[in-house]
């Protein structure tokens, strides 16, 4: 086992950034850490004290988790820029300013957000968990990888029965195929313009505006994505006096975050 310990990170909540919805194969321990698959690497992470610690399988490997927790990024600035923004962006920002954007696999985002679609995050999870377990290489006793593109472009929509993802399957094969056959280049979709990038997401099956978007975010760190879903829609009408989500501005993604986590949060001020 190899461990690697990051001192000084402030703003951050492990579990804000790991329960909120963004990555789906954390699981919390009683003790408040988390465990998780990363890149092939389980690791069970804990914070206390301004200090990320991680302890992985394996030798340690500081940049795979400076990256994947975006530790050098300036949090604390950006919530105060985003902070400027708006009266109640100040307010979601200080109560869940904690949040981080994680670095995320691609296509792992891809897959588990088509997933996603009309979905809850306990059912999102045990899909998920199922997925890799039937498809992807095993790890150790209880942990899995997740699938390669290849792997599941190689299947059917019957053999995808056991995870029980429903009207996904057809989804999550088509995804898989035109990755494999290199048909959309996940990477490149780094630094294209940005509505291309929605375009060229949204030649998949099953994938829309929201999905797409999340993608980008999530999975290709594009800060400036702003997913919209039902809750966020409400909350920028209700709160934020009907603003769009291009108007957060190059670090949208994060004050989406801030406003989602706020917003579930805080269901009374939505009540009518």
């Amino acid at each position: 086992m190899g461990t690697v310990i990051f001192k000084d990170v402030y703003p951050f909540s492990l579990e804000q950034t790991l329960d909120c919805g963004q990555s789906f194969r954390w699981s919390k321990n009683d003790d408040g850490s988390f465990t998780g698959v990363v890149k092939n690497k389980v690791a069970t992470v804990s914070y206390e004290n301004s200090t990320l610690t991680v302890l992985q399988n394996g030798k340690a490997d500081e940049k795979l988790w400076r990256e994947y927790f975006d530790l050098d990024l300036d949090y604390g600035g950006i919530k105060e820029k985003l902070s400027k923004m708006h009266p109640v962006l100040e307010e979601a920002s200080s109560y869940a300013g904690g949040i981080r954007i994680l670095n995320q696999e691609p296509f792992e985002a891809l897959i588990t957000f088509i997933i996603s679609q009309n979905n809850n995050i306990s059912r999102i999870k045990g899909i998920v968990e199922r997925l890799c377990e039937n498809f992807g290489e095993k790890i150790d006793d209880t942990h899995f990888a997740f699938p390669t593109p290849e792997r599941l472009a190689s299947l059917s929509v019957d053999d995808l029965a056991p995870i029980r993802a429903g009207f996904r399957h057809r989804y999550i094969i088509d995804a898989a195929k035109r990755v494999q056959r290199k048909e959309i280049d996940l990477e490149s979709l780094r630094i294209k313009d940005y509505a291309d990038a929605q375009k060229e997401l949204m030649k998949i099956t099953g994938v829309g505006v929201k999905v797409a978007d999340c993608v980008l975010l999530y999975g290709l760190h594009r800060l400036e994505s702003f997913p919209l879903d039902v809750w966020m829609k409400r909350a920028l009408k209700v709160l934020f006096d009907g603003m769009k989500g291009d108007e957060f501005g190059q670090f949208g993604g994060i004050a989406q975050q801030y406003i989602f986590h706020y917003s579930r949060m805080h269901k009374e001020l939505f009540n009518d």
